[in-house]
């Protein structure tokens, strides 16, 4: 495949890609997802992400159908890119798409459990001891020589089980050998250290070198020290190369001119044939390390390739099983054919865990499922109190479909998902002008127009236009879903304006339930099922009431209160006004 046929590679991308890497290592690292070679090559990081999705996923990334379900799926990467154990791996993490095939997505969820399993059996010590070899290895810049030698340290931490098993058929001693190999060698030579010989050829070279550079020096030196003839000289310059050059008293002995007509001319010549055959010596000696070096590598080529890729490997999976740990996640359960669902019992918002919140579980529920808590239909239209979690829940779907679809274990106790050809997840926008209302039903209708099965997730679509308008538009939503057999959730206030709703869709609520000491609200976030969840504004409005800065503030506040009328409301001012 040429270059220019991956989608984001234009004329200048491909030129700078085929300059920095060459055009067959170029298609290489774009088939294999490497971002770090094609950013060490120039390219954006981000820019390099978005190449490399579409060029190993583009079908699965054409299911998020709007971009509002592209930034829901980046979050979600996001999250598990901080479990990551390598760089490397996190860049693998990001370029992950959505799977085309249940067949894939059950592949990877064996992978990933695999790892996860066999990361929860680890003592601590062993934990640590893996994540300290990938942490040397991500220090050294994630080379062939760093995998060998993690390769190396997750042998001796004894780990065999799940993804480590790769590793475990190879031959220490062999890779052991490869990995001292690869130490030694270098680009364009031996490096220091490799060979004891070599080192003191190379110190005496550089010695007799900065003695050349400054002769003169040397001589002045020598003769200042009260040498009193040309024998007593000789010997002094001898003891001078013997000792910092570490040479043989032979070496400088047969370096030494026999016709020399003065100091001067003396130590230049000795200094320059010195320096000539140590040279010459080294270059030798560097010339035979390095062909035992390369043999040594030949002969552990195989488990050097096997280790360099089950490195990478167990990484990639240990990263996944990480996140899924962190998590609490578990397996989802495909469901095919013509009946779709989305399920889930136990569902946890993973933003929100994220950051530290306590999250309420809940259970919920769309299509032909085995829930026997929640009643059927296809599409729900989801009501209930101001900051009662309703967004937070169709945000939680969108994430289960994300990951198990991208073969991951989902956070739930259990969930129950139909793979989707397009993905439809809406949050609210204010803004109130016909150019979004215009944008959002182009880009939220004509999935539900084509081919293949749909996932409404639309939240409160009236705050893009007028109360009136958005009913009827939103129950012309709802009526397409219905008759496309989409499965759909639409978050909305406007529920008693959409009666009568078809047979296939139902009306849940979430109920806010008071406020506490603290006058936060309380909510109880598991939907109620076929109940018109309320708004419950007079809540809202009593904290504001308690809250008031001053006596106008608070008047005005009592004002609302009072045309709201609620009981609630009166109790909350009376211990305002008491507290006051």
């Amino acid at each position: 495949m040429r270059l220019e046929e991956y989608w984001g590679v234009g004329p200048k991308t491909r030129e700078r890609l085929v300059s920095e890497l060459g055009a067959e290592r170029a298609v290489r690292a774009i088939e294999r997802g490497d971002v770090r070679a094609l950013s060490d090559a120039g390219l954006a990081r981000g820019r390099a992400t978005r190449i490399l999705r579409r060029a190993t996923g583009g079908e699965g990334m054409d299911t998020l159908a709007t971009s509002d379900a592209r930034r829901a799926y980046k979050e979600v990467l996001d999250l598990a890119v901080e479990h990551a154990v390598t760089g490397r791996a996190a860049d693998r993490i990001r370029v992950l798409t959505p799977l085309t095939t249940v067949e894939a997505m059950d592949d990877r969820l064996d992978s990933v459990l695999g790892a996860r399993e066999a990361w929860a059996g680890l003592p601590e010590g062993e934990r640590e001891a893996v994540l300290a070899a990938y942490g040397r290895y991500d220090d050294r810049g994630g080379s062939d020589r760093a995998a060998v030698e993690a390769a190396l340290a997750l042998i001796d931490a004894g780990v065999e089980a799940g993804p480590f098993g790769a590793i475990a058929d190879i031959d220490r001693e062999r890779l052991a050998a490869a990995a001292t190999a690869l130490e030694g060698l270098e680009d364009e030579g031996v490096r220091e250290g490799a060979d004891e010989e070599l080192d003191r050829l190379r110190t005496g070279l550089g010695a007799v070198e900065d003695m050349d550079a400054d002769a003169l020096s040397l001589i002045e030196e020598l003769q200042s020290a009260g040498v009193a003839d040309v024998e007593g000289f000789r010997d002094a310059f001898e003891e001078r190369l013997r000792s910092e050059a570490d040479v043989t008293i032979d070496r400088v002995r047969a370096a030494m001119p026999t016709d020399a007509t003065d100091a001067t001319d003396f130590v230049g010549s000795t200094l320059r044939e010195l320096r000539s055959e140590l040279r010459e010596a080294a270059d030798d000696r560097e010339r035979a390390v390095r062909a035992d070096l390369e043999e040594t590598l030949a002969d552990a080529e195989a488990e050097v390739e096997v280790a360099i890729e089950a490195v990478d490997e167990i990484a990639f999976h240990l990263s996944l099983a990480r996140f899924a740990e962190a998590y609490d996640c578990t397996r989802p359960a495909f469901r095919e054919g013509r009946e779709a669902s989305l399920a889930v019992v136990g569902a946890r918002n993973l933003a929100l865990a994220a950051g530290g919140e306590a999250v309420q579980p809940v259970t919920y529920a769309l299509g032909d499922h085995g829930v026997d808590e929640v009643p059927p239909g296809r599409v729900a239209v989801l009501t209930g109190a101001n900051s009662g979690g309703k967004t937070t829940l169709l945000e939680t779907c969108c994430q289960v479909v994300l990951l198990a679809t991208m073969g991951l274990p989902v956070p739930a106790e259990r969930a129950e998902v139909t793979p989707v050809e397009s993905l439809v997840f809406h949050r609210r926008h204010a803004s109130f002008n016909a150019g979004v209302l215009e944008s959002t039903l182009k880009s939220i209708v004509p999935p539900l127009s084509g081919e293949g099965r749909t996932l409404m997730l639309v939240d409160e679509f009236e705050a893009i236009t007028e109360p009136g308008s958005a009913a009827d538009l939103l129950h012309g939503l709802v009526r397409l879903t219905v008759g496309r057999e989409a499965l759909g959730v639409f978050v909305t206030h406007l529920a008693d304006d959409l009666e009568p709703l078809p047979p296939e869709a139902r009306v849940d609520g979430i109920f806010a339930e008071g406020l506490d000491p603290d006058l936060d609200l309380v909510v109880d976030y598991q939907p109620r099922f076929d109940t018109v969840g309320r708004s419950t504004p007079e809540f809202i409005v009593s904290r504001l009431v308690a809250n008031a800065g001053d006596r106008s503030e608070r008047a005005g506040f009592e004002t609302l209160a009072e045309a709201v009328g609620n009981e609630v409301v009166q109790r909350t001012l009376a211990d305002a006004r008491w507290e006051a």
